[in-house]
C-alpha cells in the first residue's frame, strides 16, 4: 500500500479533522466533488440528471457506525423516505445501506430487522437493496445477514450484495452467493486490510478482481461490475464478447464525480452504467477514502480550489 493510500485512511479516522471538515464551508466545497450534496432533493436531482444521461442510479445516506437504536432508526427512515421518493419521480435508482448504519455494532438482529424492511420495501416499490461491504472484521456477518434475508420467499431478488476483490476469501463467498442466486457488486476493495486477509500489491488484487468478474459474468444473475479501471474494463468486455454475454446482462458501476467521460462513452457503446451517488452531511470517511483509492484526486481538488 502506498504511503499516501496509508496516509489517507489514517486521517479518515480522525475525529478531531472530521468535526472541522463536516461543519466547514472549504470541507463541504471539498467533498462536492464526490459528494451529491447535504439534502434528499439534490440527491433526487443528482439522479434525475444521470438517468437523462442514460445512465442509472445507487443512492447512499452517507453515515456508519451508528452509536444508538434512535440513530440507526433515523437512518432506515431516511432510506424509507428516499425508496418513496424514488418510486415517486419515477427514477431509475435503486439504494446502498451500510449496517453498520442500521445498528450493527449495537445489534445484528437489530441490523437485519433494518435491513428486511428495507428489503420489503424495496421490493414493495420496484426498487432494490444493495448491502455495502465494511471492514473485513464485518465480511462474515454481512454475508449471513444477506443470506437470510434473501432465502426469505417474500425478499428474494429484492437484496443483494457487495463483495471486496482484494480479500482472499471473496472467490469462495462469490461461489456461495451464486449458489443462492444473489446480486453482487464486485469492487476493489476501500480499508486498509493486514496481508493476512487480503492481496497487498495492485498487480494482484486487479488479476483477482478480473477472474471474480468472469465468475459473475458466466452466472445468469445481474451483476454490477465497479471499476473505473480502462485495462478491467477492456478485459471484461473482451471476455462477455468471447463467450456471447450480452451487454444487457449485467452494468459497469462507477462513482459519482469520477471519469464522467468513461460513464458517457460506456452508455454510447451500449453499456448499462449505474452511478453510486451518495450525500449528506457526514461525508468525511467516505470522502477520505476515494483520496485514498486514488491519491491523485486529492491534486485534482486542490488545483480546482485554487482556481475558484
Amino acid at each position: 500500500m502506498s504511503l499516501l493510500r496509508s496516509a489517507f485512511i489514517g486521517l479518515s479516522r480522525s475525529r478531531i479533522l472530521r468535526h472541522f471538515g463536516e461543519r466547514s464551508r472549504v470541507g463541504r466545497r471539498l467533498s462536492s466533488r464526490f459528494v451529491a450534496g447535504m439534502t434528499i432533493e439534490e440527491v433526487l436531482r443528482a439522479a434525475e440528471i444521470l438517468n437523462k444521461q442514460g445512465i442509472a442510479a445507487t443512492l447512499d445516506v452517507l453515515g456508519e457506525s451508528v452509536s444508538s437504536e434512535v440513530d440507526a432508526r433515523k437512518s432506515a427512515e431516511d432510506y424509507h423516505r428516499l425508496l418513496d421518493e424514488i418510486a415517486a419521480q419515477k427514477l431509475n435508482a435503486n439504494i446502498s445501506v451500510k449496517l453498520t448504519q442500521m445498528g450493527l455494532g449495537l445489534s445484528p438482529q437489530l441490523a437485519e430487522n433494518f435491513a428486511a424492511d428495507l428489503a420489503a420495501h424495496a421490493r414493495m416499490t420496484g426498487s432494490f437493496l444493495r448491502i455495502d461491504m465494511e471492514d473485513s472484521s464485518l465480511t462474515q456477518v454481512t454475508v449471513d445477514i444477506v443470506r437470510r434475508l434473501h432465502a426469505k420467499p417474500e425478499l428474494k431478488g429484492s437484496i443483494g450484495i457487495v463483495i471486496q476483490a482484494y480479500l482472499y476469501r471473496s472467490q469462495a463467498d462469490i461461489e456461495q452467493l451464486l449458489s443462492d442466486g444473489i446480486r453482487v457488486r464486485l469492487c476493489k476493495g476501500a480499508y486498509d486490510e493486514p496481508a493476512s486477509v487480503a492481496f497487498p500489491h495492485k498487480p494482484d488484487v486487479d488479476s483477482n478482481y478480473i477472474r471474480l468478474s468472469c465468475m459473475l459474468l458466466e452466472s445468469p444473475i445481474f451483476h454490477g461490475l465497479a471499476t473505473h479501471d480502462e485495462a478491467i474494463i477492456s478485459e471484461i468486455k473482451s471476455f462477455a464478447g468471447q463467450h456471447g454475454i450480452s451487454p444487457s446482462q449485467f452494468e459497469f458501476q462507477m462513482l459519482f464525480g469520477v471519469r464522467r467521460d468513461l460513464q458517457q462513452q460506456l452508455v454510447q457503446e451500449g453499456y448499462n452504467v449505474r452511478v453510486y451517488i451518495p450525500y449528506g452531511p457526514e461525508w468525511y470517511p467516505y470522502f477520505m477514502r476515494r483520496l485514498a483509492e486514488r491519491p491523485a484526486n486529492a491534486f485534482f481538488i486542490a488545483k480546482n480550489l485554487l482556481r475558484q
